[in-house]
């Protein structure tokens, strides 16, 4: 029988148990981890049902397959388990985006700027963008002094990943948080 242990989104491959294993000889690992050396199929299968556990083949690339008695239903729990404790410890962060203006006044740059050290203390990456309008393009400078005052009060909290580049009418930066 081939169990198809596949979760959605799982990429493990199947195991073969018991009756599927369709070679004479396997290499046997017994339930307590010991090796038993080559054994005939037939009599490790007898074997796993007297003690009422399942043999499952653990590596059948290898030249004998190399098969385990274990009792299938709580391995299979065990690494549902273990993969749901890697996805519940993995971190994912995302880029969020502020936009600023080249004449942005400074009550709105403090705001923007506390919206944007909250969103790198909680681990995001940062998206500064300066959008140009009209006569307002030949003030570049205006544009970079902004931004360098941004990053100079992150920089306690934030790196920067990718410096002012212009792209069109937009100036961008990227801010990174510190690594503890």
């Amino acid at each position: 029988m081939i169990i198809n242990n596949r979760t959605q989104g799982s990429r493990q491959p199947s195991h073969l148990i018991n009756g599927a294993i369709r070679s004479k000889e396997i290499m046997l690992i017994d339930d307590t981890g010991d090796k038993k050396g080559i054994v005939n199929t037939k009599e490790a299968i007898s074997l796993a049902y007297g003690k009422g556990l399942d043999l499952v083949c653990v590596a059948a690339q290898a030249k004998p397959p190399v098969c385990k008695i274990m009792d299938f239903q709580k391995y299979k729990f065990e690494m549902q388990k273990k993969q749901r404790q890697a996805k519940k410890n993995q971190i994912t962060s995302q880029v969020k985006e502020i936009r600023l203006s080249p004449t942005i006044d400074i009550g709105d740059f403090n705001t923007k700027l506390k919206k944007g050290l909250k969103f790198l203390e909680t681990g995001n990456k940062l998206k500064l963008s300066i959008r140009f309008r009209g006569r307002m393009i030949v003030h570049k400078e205006l544009g970079y002094e902004v931004l360098k005052k941004f990053r100079d009060e992150c920089k306690e909290i934030a790196l920067v990943t990718q410096t002012p580049k212009m792209d069109g009418r937009s100036m961008f930066m990227l801010l990174e948080p510190i690594k503890k």
